[in-house]
């Protein structure tokens, strides 16, 4: 039979192909020919087993690859020994792979040194400055992708910023890929973790030990993370300047205490919604970080009088202050930290839903603070005029004051702040006050001038009306920048006389919601500051028609952003602004609802692209989506919205 086959035994394995040397030998195992008539299964298996035999590999075990055999022992060592683009390229082989590489240290490395230049190179590589930006959010925020990262910009540069955004998915951020940023990116700076309930102290404290060049650090709800994590990246982490944290309800004073020791470098500090965050910890950073510390906000806090009592006397490098929704704090936490007089470098103040931001307590606040000169308000019910005009009259530095939802502010609370301004003042904002109201036509004028008032936003305060534009027109003579939205009371008597009184030239003008105006005001404010003006926004003006382009493209040669939405321009009117061989700086324009505007304009749109940055189409009924195709094709340096 071995003869037959040619099969001398093991050593002359036969591996493929016919078995037959000679075609005529298949008739030995085959029937007799054709010719006879017999019968036989056309599957039945051959007696002789031989000429079955495939392949070797078919009959043996799979034999693994040999560096998969090696324990993770010995692929470690042989791992920190290549150099920067090898570990790399080995990363990409598996998982396994993957998270051994991305647990060897910078200081384990150890490259084979052949000649000088192979060293200078491997030290260049292991040494990143830490420029490369990384962020990963919702699903794409797993360990692997944040141990590739780690492992990939260790030779590129070094990983400066890293931003991981988590989710609710199965496949989580964890301790493990913190451990590997922390093992492989000594160069991070700024470091924001959001939404990752897997990761705990442990990956925290791998960062600290191995990230010793961090200063910035965003916590955003990370139950995992308590005041032990907080302390070791005190202890490690100098240089940190900026700490935010959010949501985190298991870290309290004594994390916040180790920072204001630790770290001398600490300039801003953001804290909301942390329930386990006292008095304690809000005085410890704050006293132990005097000298540094020049941004402070807390919201959402449980402290009280104390914390503010503190920052009044410690907070000596202070600029900014934002404190919001503390329920605890009363009217002596706020007269207590005026009273201090330690915020004498505070040059910005927002407080928002606080029940202790009354008349008294801002008027200490205001003597405190004579470097004051932004101050913002919202939601506070208990301040009224009395407390307002006391605030800006002894804020001699006063700049800006916006005022949100403070429903006891009336029309003598705003014209007596203006009246007994400084000479700083230069913007004034009113938003949802519904305590405003229009003043009389027996109102007298008023007996000076605020000249230094030079911006005026009042927004859905429905009392406004040509009253108050009268009285506003004569106090302030120098207005260049004007937000007027919402106002129904506000008619084309009212807003002329405002136009006709600004000396500078108006600049900024925002009409957007004022449905009683119409192509009276555009036609003088084009009269008055056409030479002017480069922004204007009439929004919702039904009552504003294309003698108002036209007006516009005669008069406002400098405008370069414009908003006619919902009003009533036709396919002229956009013709008009095409046509003006002075318009050339028109950059923004939007006809969004503008239902009468159709195809026909499409010449005068184009035309008008050549200097366009956005143009917005949206809810223009008249305009066919094929046109709105074409004129995304035509005008390929233009953003269009339809």
């Amino acid at each position: 039979m071995s003869q037959l086959f040619g099969f001398a035994g093991s050593d002359d394995f036969y591996s493929g192909g016919t078995v037959y040397t000679n075609p005529k030998d298949t008739s030995l195992f085959l029937p007799l020919g054709h010719h006879v008539d017999l019968y036989y299964p056309s599957r039945k298996r051959s007696r002789v087993s031989v000429p079955f035999i495939f392949d070797r590999g078919m009959f043996e075990p799979k034999k693994q690859t040999s560096i998969e055999l090696l324990p993770d022992e010995c692929l470690f060592e042989v791992f920190r020994r290549l150099e920067g683009q090898e570990r790399s390229a080995c990363a990409c082989v598996s998982k396994h792979f993957l998270y051994l590489l991305s647990s060897i240290r910078r200081k384990e490395l150890s490259h084979v040194k052949v000649t000088e230049t192979v060293v200078s190179k491997s030290v260049e590589e292991t040494e990143g400055d830490g420029y490369l930006s990384r962020s990963l959010e919702g699903k794409k925020a797993t360990d692997v992708k944040v141990a590739a990262i780690a492992v990939g910009t260790a030779t590129r540069g070094g990983l400066g910023k890293l931003s991981i955004r988590g989710c609710n998915s199965s496949r989580k951020v964890t301790d493990v890929g913190l451990k590997a940023v922390g093992r492989c990116c000594p160069s991070l700076r700024v470091l924001s973790l959001w939404k990752l309930s897997s990761v705990t102290d442990e990956g925290l404290c791998e960062i600290a030990e191995g990230c010793r060049q961090l200063e910035k650090l965003d916590l955003c709800q990370c139950p995992g993370i308590t005041d032990k994590g907080l302390q070791a990246i005190a202890r490690n982490c100098p240089s940190l300047t900026d700490l935010t944290i959010e949501s985190c309800g298991n870290i309290g004073n004594q994390g916040l205490q180790a920072i204001g020791q630790s770290c001398a470098n600490i300039k801003s500090v953001s804290i909301k919604n942390c329930p386990a965050v006292g008095d304690q910890g809000i005085a410890g950073l704050v006293s132990s970080a005097s000298y540094a510390l020049t941004k402070v906000k807390l919201q959402a806090l449980t402290i009280s009088d104390v914390s503010l009592a503190v920052i009044g006397h410690y907070g000596k490098s202070v600029t900014d202050l934002s404190l919001s929704s503390l329920p605890n704090v009363s009217e002596r936490g706020f007269w207590v930290m005026g009273n201090g007089h330690g915020l004498q470098k505070l040059r910005s103040l927002a407080v928002t839903s606080c029940p202790g931001a009354t008349d008294a307590g801002i008027k200490s606040v205001a003597k405190g603070c004579p470097n004051l000169k932004r101050l913002s308000i919202n939601k506070c019910a208990f301040l009224s005029d009395n407390g307002l005009v006391a605030f800006v009259k002894f804020s001699a530095a006063l700049e800006s004051v916006q005022l949100e939802e403070c429903h006891r502010i009336t029309q003598f609370g705003f014209f007596g702040s203006l009246l007994n301004c400084g000479t700083k003042l230069k913007a004034f904002s009113l938003v949802n006050c519904m305590g405003i109201r229009d003043l009389t036509a027996e109102t007298p004028l008023p007996p000076s001038q605020c000249e230094s008032l030079q911006s005026v936003s009042i927004r859905n305060c429905p009392g406004f009306g040509d009253g108050s534009l009268a009285f506003l027109s004569s106090l302030c003579p120098q207005l260049q920048n004007l937000e007027f939205t919402g106002l129904q009371g506000v008619t084309d008597s009212g807003l002329i006389q405002v136009l006709e009184m600004c000396k500078s030239g108006l600049v900024k003008v925002n009409l957007s919601g004022c449905t009683n105006l119409s192509d009276r005001v555009v036609m003088e404010m084009g009269e008055h500051h056409g030479w002017t003006l480069e922004t204007l926004n009439l929004e919702g003006c039904s009552r504003i028609t294309d003698a108002s382009l036209v007006s516009i493209a005669k008069s406002c040669l400098l405008i370069s952003d414009l908003d006619v939405s919902r009003c009533s321009i036709t396919d002229g009117g956009v013709g008009s602004l095409a046509a003006s061989s002075g318009l050339l700086g028109l950059q923004v324009f939007s006809i969004s609802g503008c239902s009468m505007v159709s195809d026909k304009s499409i010449k005068s749109l184009v035309k008008l692209g050549q200097t366009l940055l956005g143009l917005n189409l949206q809810h223009c009924s008249g305009i066919s989506s094929r046109t709105s195709e074409l004129l995304v094709e035509q005008l390929w340096r233009c953003d269009v919205l339809y």
